[in-house]
């Protein structure tokens, strides 16, 4: 019996995908219970907690959805990504490095103690608030509106989607609820680290957190880092796969919150995960995946969202480890 050659072996995942995640989708819905939306930036607090939805696309073109995901919903932290993406290109490795660090924290995303405890007084990594405050400030433009634009902008290239947009009513309230951002980036100011007035770099910062987006667009982004940089449609470079290299690398170690490891040893592929509920995944060379699910684990995770991905990974065989 002659084995079967990669295109069919493709086809036959592809399909087996298209059997089973609506199954898998209800299966893990129960899961939704376990958490809470999240409420402490007010806007957030609307969202239905029994909400999930997943969105596959492969490197052809095809995509897959099941349950909820045609919701929109504002990226939070899975914007910290791109965000770092765009300063890199912007400025190199060398001037990103030198104000932000490569490191996990093991504390929760919002927490400021290592700032204080370590030196020097810099952000451990991009994939915290602290880090992504930093690296907004790092970013090209003549002022906070400039940047914001120039950001709005390269999201839609990578998604594919030209009506991508902020949602200023959660951009009002999360600055309006933002002192704990507040107070960390004033500590970078007074260190040195941000050069950029603090609510000119905070304006952009929840800007890009603001930006809205459903499972499908997240599932195009992370389909340009699966392939490496490229756009899946025209082949064109829009990112040089050094910095895919180093986004993905953040992703798995960070990605996830202070529950980075628990992922990877669970699921095995690069992610990064947003408070309004939002996963962005991807299995490299294959499919981008855009999950939604607002009720949060205690990580600050989706709850049932993580759920469903590990059923995904262990069924298909995708972890990287």
């Amino acid at each position: 019996m002659n084995a079967m050659s990669n295109a069919e072996v493709i086809d036959h995942e592809f399909n087996r995908l298209r059997e089973k995640l609506p199954l898998w989708l209800q299966e893990n819905r129960r899961f939704c219970r376990d958490g809470k939306v999240a409420s402490y930036i007010p806007e957030l607090s609307k969202a239905s907690g029994n909400h999930l939805g997943i969105h596959i696309i492969d490197a052809s073109g095809r995509s897959l959805s099941a349950g909820d995901c045609g919701v929109a919903f504002t990226m939070q932290s899975i914007s910290k990504v791109f965000t770092l993406l765009l300063a890199l290109m912007d400025r190199g490795e060398e001037a990103v490095f030198d104000k932000v660090g490569m490191e996990p924290t093991g504390d929760q995303f919002n927490s400021m103690l290592k700032l204080e405890l370590v030196q020097p007084s810099i952000p451990f990594n991009p994939m915290i608030n602290a880090g992504a405050i930093v690296i907004s400030s790092l970013i090209n433009g003549s002022g906070p509106a400039e940047k914001s634009e120039r950001t709005l902008q390269f999201f839609r290239l990578l998604a594919g989607n030209n009506k991508l947009d902020f949602d200023n009513d959660v951009y009002r309230t999360e600055s309006a609820s933002a002192d704990l951002n507040r107070s960390m980036a004033y500590f970078l100011k007074d260190k040195g680290v941000l050069a950029c007035p603090v609510d000119e770099v905070l304006e952009v910062y929840f800007k890009h957190c603001s930006i809205n987006a459903t499972c499908s667009d997240l599932a195009r982004m992370a389909l340009v880092l699966a392939s490496g940089g490229r756009d899946p449609v025209t082949g064109a470079a829009l990112i040089p796969r050094r910095y895919v290299q180093i986004a993905k690398t953040f992703m798995i170690t960070c990605g996830m919150y202070n529950a980075s490891g628990q992922f990877a040893i669970q699921v095995g592929l690069p992610a990064k995960s947003g408070v309004a509920g939002g996963i962005l995944t991807l299995v490299p060379g294959k499919y981008g995946i855009g999950v939604f699910g607002p009720a949060l684990n205690p990580k600050g995770n989706s709850s049932a969202g993580v759920r469903l991905l590990e059923t995904l990974s262990k069924e298909m065989n995708w972890s990287l480890f």
